[in-house]
């Protein structure tokens, strides 16, 4: 039995996970006024859960936002947002409170790991997994592995630019992120018609009953998602590429136009088994794919 923890800027997930990917218990933990550095508040939680469930984990996987260098599992790049959490040696810390074995890695190559592991990237090879939220999240399996780099920090898709002379423009960096998240889509759409409260549901929403602005910006935003896409099926040759966060779920909307666009813009052979795929694992796959990745370290 696998101990993990998925660390996020609000919540701590926590669940025990087998050999096989399955979760047998779970818990989570708010973060509201801890009063001890985010790792530390977290391993409270932890034995707490653990004494909870009466299992001695044979390993603590975590997975965790910010820049995690897989190879040492300590947190060595954040956005500066959570106090005392840069420098955190997260694999240490995990096993002096247990006395078992501990890795730790990013949350997105986690959630890669897992939907390749035990969900819709399941024995495809190479696998990209990009998640469209209010970032852009990825990871990036080759050969069944994880693809961690130098440092144990590879896989940033979400930073690879996508655009220069627009993206001075429009005051932004140019990168990828900035055009393909879901936070991107909302921005294009206010930029439009001039609304200050929207969220990509209503404009998904909107879409779906024919709105001809709707449909137009989301258009527009889906042609950036492939423009992406189609630099990276260049770059790795994947056979799957993972589509994560709830915009996953528009099929319709989405998926569909998206694998059409990806394909006319990738030359004939690169389209070749080429599939784009929705995730399934949903919240779980950070989880599981934080085991997977005990598992590869420790057996």
């Amino acid at each position: 039995m696998i101990l993990c923890i998925d660390i996020g800027g609000t919540a701590v997930k926590y669940a025990l996970v087998d050999r096989m990917g399955a979760i047998l218990a779970r818990h989570e933990y708010q973060l509201e006024g801890y009063d001890v550095p985010l790792v530390e508040a977290a391993l409270q939680e932890a034995v707490r859960f653990a004494e909870k469930e009466k299992t001695a984990p044979r390993g603590v996987a975590v997975s965790a936002t910010g820049q995690i260098d897989s190879r040492e599992g300590i947190v060595i790049g954040t956005n500066g947002k959570i106090p005392n959490y840069e420098g955190s040696r997260i694999s240490e810390a995990c096993e002096t409170r247990f006395g078992v074995p501990a890795c730790a890695l990013n949350d997105a190559n986690a959630a890669a790991l897992g939907e390749w592991f035990a969900g819709a990237g399941k024995e495809a090879d190479p696998m990209l997994m990009i998640t469209l939220g209010t970032g852009v999240g990825s990871g990036i399996i080759i050969g069944g592995r994880l693809f961690e780099g130098m440092r144990g920090i590879a896989g940033e898709l979400g930073q690879f630019p996508l655009f220069c002379g627009r993206a001075k423009a429009e005051n932004l960096r140019g990168t990828y992120e900035e055009y393909a998240s879901t936070s991107a889509l909302v921005r294009r759409m206010k930029a439009v018609t001039g609304e200050k409260t929207l969220d990509g549901r209503m404009i998904f929403d909107r879409a779906g009953t024919g709105d001809e602005t709707a449909l137009a910006v989301l258009n527009q935003w889906t042609d950036d998602i492939a423009l992406g896409l189609i630099g990276f099926v260049h770059i790795f040759n994947p056979q799957r590429i993972v589509i994560g966060g709830g915009v996953s779920r528009q099929e319709k909307l989405l998926l569909q136009p998206l694998r059409a666009k990806v394909a006319e813009g990738v030359l004939p052979r690169f389209a070749e088994g080429l599939e784009i795929e929705p995730a399934v694992l949903g919240n779980d796959a950070g989880l599981i794919g934080a085991a997977c990745f005990w598992q590869e370290r420790f057996g």
